[in-house]
Formats: C-alpha cells, structure tokens, sequence
C-alpha cells in the first residue's frame, strides 16, 4: 500500500507541472489576444469571440501536446521535449491564426504571433530541463527482468534494452518449459518484467502474476493480439464474447474520410505546386530523363494502382527486370534523387494519387505486388495489411524506426487497421509533422546511410 501511495504521489507531482505549463501558455497566448485587442480599442474582436478563441486555441494546445508526447518525461531527452512542446504551440498558433484571418476576413501582421511563440519556446526550454530533471530525482531507475523464448525475440527488445533511462535490466531469462511457479524467484527486487515469445497459457500467468503483485508487466505482442483489438464484446450471451473479423470501415467514416483526402490533397497540392515544380525541374535538368514514373502497387483487396513519385533513380534503374528494395548507398541513386528521397519531396506526386481515390492520406503503406509476395512467403499474415486502403502515411511510418523489422512493422500497420478512426487519422497526420521535421530522424538517418 506504501509503495503504491509513492507511485501516486510521485505521478501526482508531475501532472501538476504539465498542468502548470499548460495554464502558463495559455496564459501567454491570452495576454497576448487581450492586449492586441486592446491596441485596436476592441475593434476587431468582442469578448465573446475572443473567449471563443481562448477556448479554440486550448482545445488544439491540449490536442497538440497528447499528440506529439510533449510531456513524456523520463523516455524522451530534453531536446525533443523542447522540440515537441514548441511544435504544439507553432501549429496551435498557426490555427488560431488562420481561424483569425478567417472570421475577420482580412489579414493580420504575423509579428505578434512570433514573439509569442519566441516567449513560449523560452518557457519550453526551461520546463522541458526542470521536468526530466524533476522526473529523475523522483523516479530512480527501476529494476527490470526480462523473460524471452528464442533469440529472435530477444533482437527485438534490443532497443528497450539499450536506449531506457527509467530502468536498468537485472536480468535476462530464457524461459524454456518451465511454469509461472518456477519463474517467481526472478521476480524479488524487480519492479518490472517484460515479457517476449513466450507460449500464451505461461504468458498470460506472468501477466496476471505480475499485476497481483504490483508488477508492470510489458508484453511483446503477436499478430492474433493485434487482430484482437479490433474485436467487439458481445453482450447477448452468458458468457463474454468476442466477435474477430475483418475489418470493415463504416460508411459515416468512410465519408469524413474521402472528404478529408480530397480537401486536404487540394490544399496540399496547391501550397506544395511550387517545391514540385522546382524538383521536376531538378530531375529533368540533371539526366534530361522523365520527372515522374508510375509504379504498380497494391491497396484495399488486393488492387493494383500505379503510384506517383518523383524519379529519384537513373532511368531503366531496373532494366533486369527484378523487383528489388533501395538500399542505403544504393548506386542507382541519382544525386537529385538522394536530396528528395531525405526531405521526401519523392513521395509528393501521390497527393494526385489520393486525390484520385487510389490512396488515402492515413494507411498502411502501398508495396509492390513481387515484394508484397516476397513478404508473404515468410510473413502469411502481411496480405492482412490490404483490409483498407494504401496511405501516404501511417502507424509505421510515425511509430517505427529504420532499424524496425518487417514484422514490428506490420503489426504497427495492424493496430492501425484494427483501431482505425476520425480522431486517430488526425493525430497520425499530425505526428507524420513532427516525424519528418524532427532532427532526431534526419541524425538517424545520416548514421543509417554511413552504415557500411
């Protein structure tokens, strides 16, 4: 119970910061609004209409800050908390200034929005190092054991095991045959276990082991654990039922969003048409060869399409005929093509694509139909992916790392499929923001591409 008071109190201190942040930007963002009215003599805004604002510009902060993990202290360094907080109030304000320009039909001088947004990214700054440092005197390194079945599960945790701050690993166990009886020995002095492999009637004895005795149980999930998310409880029977099946989009989904991908594609191509102009001119000036090529790729059923892109190969890169991935110092890279692969400038002619109907914005990637059944051949379950529509963005790509593997990242495109909503393709579009502006990315990808 003592333990359990701590874990409390501790968490408790925490929010109470994240809350005090968010009132203190807010608070910025108002004095801010009020006094810029105040300068105009209330001409431009009532004080009805201005706490409509207020309220406007806290609901897509709050939104914001629960979408790119501002708060995540602990997990995250400093930087990105820096990073993430900022981002939030940069696409808060620039909503809220939008809606301004909107609803006063006319346009206003950007100044003070920037020198809120420098006075709230000094306030980031100093919260985002007082917090993890807060954090960490508060929550010493726990203790954690990890048991595993087969070394390929263990590669997977690789990352949990090497880049954690809040634990260290006590110890790694290879479970065998033996029984949860067996096992509990591991469990003195460790406060938490993570679980990866494993058969599922000794897997779900450490889970309910774990949570009797105030363990935090972290499970490394399998396919069958994905599809189950997506499961609706029966309540006509006497015993609880799951109903498993394929996913199917109902249709008020299905409207919002195909309105979603036609209006943001058209907003899209229309503020990008002139980076798109300047990289089908690269590309035509450097090999005097094609802007574009179309490639055939698999969406919803199994459907071929040709997708879009921006040539970023030199032209009949694939003259042999064989289907192949690009590789990182890939020789059939163009020196054009290595500058829009990084900012992904490749990737922008799939708005035409989307807008068409053959993508969507939010989904699982598109493969091509020869590396699709490559996949297949060692991972049946990949052909799972097609339940929905390809998207130019997706779990996977938000989530998942350059080193993730094949496997971790269908299951990011599962749970997707199997949790799919308005409210998480928001979020998922919001985060891709964050992902391919954040440095941290791009310092991965540079180590990846000086890989050997």
């Amino acid at each position: 119970m003592k333990k359990s008071s701590n874990s409390f109190m501790k968490s408790s201190v925490i929010r109470i910061c994240k809350f005090a942040h968010i009132l203190l930007t807010i608070a910025m963002y108002s004095f801010c609004l009020f006094h810029y009215n105040a300068a105009h003599n209330g001409h431009d805004m009532g004080q009805t209409r201005m706490n409509i604002f207020v309220v406007l510009y806290t609901v897509i902060l709050c939104f914001t800050l629960r979408t790119y993990k501002s708060y995540n202290f602990g997990n995250t360094s400093t930087a990105m908390l820096i990073y993430s907080q900022s981002l939030s109030v940069l696409a808060s304000g620039g909503v809220f200034y939008v809606v301004l320009v909107i609803a006063n039909s006319k346009l206003f001088t950007p100044v003070p929005l920037m020198l809120l947004l420098a006075a709230q990214i000094i306030l980031n700054s100093v919260w985002s190092f007082l917090g993890n440092k807060l954090y960490f005197a508060l929550n010493k390194p726990k203790k954690a054991i990890i048991f595993y079945k087969g070394k390929a599960e263990l590669l997977r945790l690789r990352n949990i095991i090497e880049n954690n701050k809040t634990f260290t690993v006590s110890e790694i166990v290879e479970v065998k045959d033996e029984s949860v009886e067996e096992l509990t020995e591991y469990f003195e002095n460790n406060e938490m276990a993570f679980v990866a492999g494993l058969d599922l009637t000794l897997r779900n004895d450490i889970i309910e082991y774990c949570v009797d005795n105030s363990i935090h149980c972290y499970v490394v999930p399998v396919i069958g654990d994905i599809i189950m998310m997506g499961s609706s409880h029966l309540d006509v029977y006497s015993v609880p039922v799951f109903d498993v099946s394929r996913r199917e989009i109902n249709i008020e989904y299905a409207v919002i969003k195909r309105a979603i991908d036609i209006v943001g594609s058209l907003i899209a191509i229309v503020i990008l048409s002139p980076f798109m102009l300047v990289t089908a001119l690269a590309i035509k000036l450097y090999d005097r060869g094609p802007a574009l090529y179309k490639q055939v790729r698999l969406t919803k059923d199994g459907k071929e399409f040709k997708i879009l892109k921006f040539r970023s190969m030199k032209v009949n890169a694939e003259s042999d005929g064989v289907a192949r991935l690009a590789t990182d110092n890939d020789d059939r890279i163009t020196p054009v093509g290595k500058i829009i692969r990084a900012i992904r400038f490749d990737e922008l002619p799939q708005l035409f694509n989307i807008l068409k109907g053959d993508m969507t914005i939010v989904g699982p990637r598109p493969e091509r139909p020869e590396i699709a059944a490559q996949y297949e051949e060692v991972l049946p379950e990949f052909a799972l992916r097609l339940q929905v529509k390809a998207g130019l963005t997706g779990f996977a790509q938000v989530y998942g790392k350059y080193n993730t593997e094949p496997y971790d990242k269908l299951q990011m495109d599962l749970m997707y499929v199997n949790q799919m909503s308005f409210i998480e393709d928001i979020k998922l579009i919001f985060a891709t923001v964050k992902i391919l502006s954040s440095k941290k990315v791009r310092k991965v990808r540079q180590r990846v591409r000086r890989q050997p």
